[in-house]
């Protein structure tokens, strides 16, 4: 018996969404935008030193990100949060909120901005309090072109603790409940921050004898005897089992580690893993890298995250306006095609394998 033939227009019709023809004929555009998150480490502040906060600034301000989460901002409410509010200034950026940390000091915060020339703010609060050793921001972001809400984004900002895989677990079940679909909230979102939780792309060390024992506990699963088994990734994991989505299986590439770079106090971090991690929801992925380069090494102990990403923008605007991007300009609008869930590769075609001495944060 002959297989029918195939119906050529819904094949055409198939390749020209993929290759986002469709979207271009009905006059949908995308808006693009770039998120970032950086554990900053002190607040880049060393004594009466700014060295590396201003270092910091540099780095971010060649990133030119639309949306960002940082950590460990130590010392940043001081003299009326003039440091935050330098910052926002360098990257021609604003404050959606910074939270103070619940244990500790009461120096550490977190803080999330977002750029007023691409998006603007529609609300903004802190969840979890007594909940999160440091703090969860959520923020509602909407294209600056937007009439209604149907293109909202929301933004979590986050840093999980770095005492043990338990407390990480119940910050990560209580995100989950905050972050779930419906409620009213926007079907798209993003979480970025620290979550001192090694990527499930990470392997554990070989050898665990180089660790105090002590610490053993920070890093390692628990049994009921006390006995330390493999590395505990459960908060991540609860996270990606909840609607969140590593980026990496949808680019199919890995990115680098974010710790033990062997640049600013290499001791906190001597071990190559990725502790910092954006996620995502109902967002396409166009690029998810871990930004490695000498400067940013001499900045902190952590690395930047950076993710590419695209709304539908109502109106177009003006693809010249604003610094210029690998692949387009900042506000341009662009028709992309969302690629497809892939197995990410390892660099090489071969596992890597960290070093014998973890220490996140």
């Amino acid at each position: 018996m002959r297989a029918p033939a195939p119906d050529m227009r819904e094949l055409a019709r198939c390749v020209r969404a993929l290759m986002g023809l469709d979207a271009q004929q009905e006059g949908s555009r995308l808006l693009r935008l770039r998120a970032v998150s950086w554990n900053l480490h002190l607040g880049g502040v060393d004594g009466v030193l700014e060295r590396r906060l201003r270092t910091q600034a540099q780095v971010l301000a060649a990133l030119q990100p639309d949306v960002l989460a940082l950590q460990e901002c130590t010392f940043w409410d001081e003299h009326e949060h003039r440091r935050l509010l330098w910052m926002a200034h360098e990257l021609g950026m604003v404050p959606a909120r910074m939270e103070r940390s619940r244990i500790g000091d009461g120096r550490n915060h977190t803080a999330l901005l977002y750029r007023p020339t691409t998006l603007r703010l529609v609300g903004q609060r802190a969840l979890g309090v007594g909940v999160f050793h440091h703090a969860l921001i959520r923020a509602r972001l909407r294209p600056l072109q937007a009439e209604d809400a149907s293109d909202d984004l929301l933004v979590f900002a986050t840093h999980f603790t770095y005492s043990d895989g338990d407390s990480r677990l119940r910050e990560a079940r209580w995100l989950t409940g905050c972050a779930g679909e419906g409620a009213g909230l926007p079907e798209r979102a993003v979480l970025l921050g620290d979550l001192n939780c090694s990527g499930l792309l990470d392997t554990d060390p070989e050898d665990w004898g180089g660790v105090a024992r002590a610490l053993h506990a920070r890093y390692r699963l628990v049994d009921e005897e006390g006995r330390f088994g493999a590395m505990d990734r459960r908060a991540l994991q609860v996270l990606l089992h909840s609607g969140w989505t590593d980026p990496q299986s949808l680019i199919g590439e890995w990115r680098a580690p974010t710790v033990g770079h062997g640049g600013v106090d290499e001791g906190e971090e001597p071990v190559p893993l990725r502790l910092d991690h954006i996620l995502v929801r109902g967002l396409p992925v166009t690029a998810y890298r871990t930004h490695d380069t000498p400067l940013a090494r001499q900045a902190s102990d952590h690395l930047p995250v950076v993710l590419d990403t695209h709304l539908r923008a109502p109106r177009p605007q003006d693809p010249g306006s604003g610094p210029d991007r690998p692949g387009g300009s900042r506000g341009s609008v662009r028709e992309a095609a969302l690629p497809p869930p892939r197995t990410p590769t390892p660099p090489g075609g071969r596992s890597t394998r960290p070093g014998s001495r973890p220490s996140p944060r």
